[in-house]
């Protein structure tokens, strides 16, 4: 069976850093750091006081107010990056056979704002016994972004959400890359989307030590690489890619952002949240999307680093990228757009992805910031290119995005220059 090649043809985003695509992409390319503190919620008690939040964003200027019980924020923000890459791809879906496009649509951890004011309004007030929103399970499931989106547009192809932790969006767009390459589907939406920035969001991965806790300077609380990096930044947000089948694609007289080279998963088998020191899983799964790609390490000029700011994570990706790519690793361009956009959790492969996407086709680097000199750590090789501070131009023919989650989940997608 011959596969059929992949495109993107359509993304959407709301972000930290951006209400869109282009608001994000610039703010990337700028250095601009998302991290502010916290206003979801009252954190003067929890130890990490500052996360990633979506600024600005009112749901009742995208669902009527009828609508919105249905929707934890993890699908608000889902819907709205959907609905800007839909309109971006330029479909007429009255000429689309809607029973070939599938949304495959992920989360790490889905309606945890839902489950909490649930739970703690049913503790609140159990004397009157258990009273719970009829929409409560359908609002926290992590699957129901997908839903949605299916229902809001009539798609009736495959349709659900991956659950890989840190790694899901990408193990979604990886699974929607094999749907249409094997003909089960002519379009997948793909995406991923988190809302985590909650009292149990946060404070559960400060009882973890996961967290930074710079509560003094939150725009630099993110710095991967460097020595002085204390955990990761929470984010919340959406990211939305349209994949497509290229003769599909062709037909319409679709723009085509980039192609999808290939796809690879692997697991740690090592700890419940560190990933492997020796970086073992990330090395396997490299080299699995490498294969899976028909692609040689060489043929890289950029990767998206999992690079979350965490005292292990960084220097096994590190050592990772240098077993994998040998001497041609100093020849790459290696950042982590975490630094800006804080760490989107299952939410973060989309965002990467798309981070990919525009690296190819606008030729140009987004920075790993907030880097000094005589922060370095002795455990990361600094020949390394990580674009610290400042884009660089640079022709990327391929960019690989890696994606590492709790659990010893590891997916890694590469996306390459159409040519038809």
């Amino acid at each position: 069976m011959e596969l059929k090649r992949v495109v993107v043809t359509g993304l959407g985003a709301i972000t930290p850093i951006g209400s869109n695509v282009a608001s994000t992409w610039d703010a990337m390319i700028n250095g601009v750091s998302g991290a502010k503190p916290i206003t979801l919620f009252d954190a003067s008690k929890c130890k990490t006081q500052f996360a990633c939040e979506v600024k600005g964003f009112d749901p009742n200027e995208h669902f009527e107010r009828k609508e919105l019980r249905k929707f934890d924020r993890y699908s608000q923000l889902a819907v709205v990056s959907a609905k800007e890459a839909i309109e971006d791809a330029g479909f007429d879906l009255e000429k689309e056979n809607l029973d070939k496009i599938g949304v495959v649509f992920s989360a790490g951890i889905g309606g945890i704002g839902t489950f909490e004011s649930e739970v703690g309004n049913y503790y609140l007030n159990q004397d009157m016994g258990p009273k719970f929103n009829p929409f409560f399970i359908p609002k926290m499931i992590g699957d129901i972004a997908a839903g949605h989106i299916s229902m809001i547009y009539g798609f009736r192809g495959p349709n659900y959400g991956t659950v890989s932790a840190c790694a899901s969006s990408t193990n979604g767009a990886i699974d929607a890359f094999n749907l249409i390459r094997l003909g089960k589907a002519n379009v997948i939406v793909t995406g991923g989307s988190e809302a985590a920035i909650t009292i149990s969001g946060v404070g559960g991965f400060n009882a973890l030590t996961a967290l930074s806790t710079r509560n003094n300077s939150p725009e630099t609380a993110s710095r991967p690489f460097s020595a002085s990096r204390d955990g990761f930044v929470m984010a919340e947000g959406a990211v939305c890619l349209i994949l497509e089948e290229m003769e599909h694609a062709l037909a319409r007289g679709a723009k085509i952002y980039a192609e999808i080279g290939g796809g690879g998963m692997s697991a740690d088998a090592y700890h419940l949240t560190a990933s492997h020191p020796d970086g073992l899983g990330a090395m396997l799964v490299m080299r699995n999307c490498l294969e899976d790609a028909e692609m040689t390490p060489e043929d890289i000029d950029y990767i998206n680093v999992h690079g979350t700011s965490t005292p292990v994570g960084d220097p096994s990706e590190s050592k990772a990228i240098k077993e994998v790519f040998g001497e041609h690793a100093y020849k790459l361009n290696i950042s982590s757009t975490k630094s800006m956009t804080g760490h989107m959790l299952g939410a973060a492969g989309a965002v990467e992805a798309m981070a990919c996407i525009l690296a190819v086709k606008n030729g140009i680097i987004p920075p790993t910031i907030n880097f000094t000199e005589g922060d370095e750590d002795p455990e990361i090789d600094y020949k390394l290119n990580y674009t610290f501070n400042k884009a660089q131009k640079r022709d990327v023919r391929a960019a690989l995005s890696n994606t590492f989650g709790f659990g010893g989940h590891n997916a890694c997608l590469i996306v390459k220059k159409f040519e038809k």
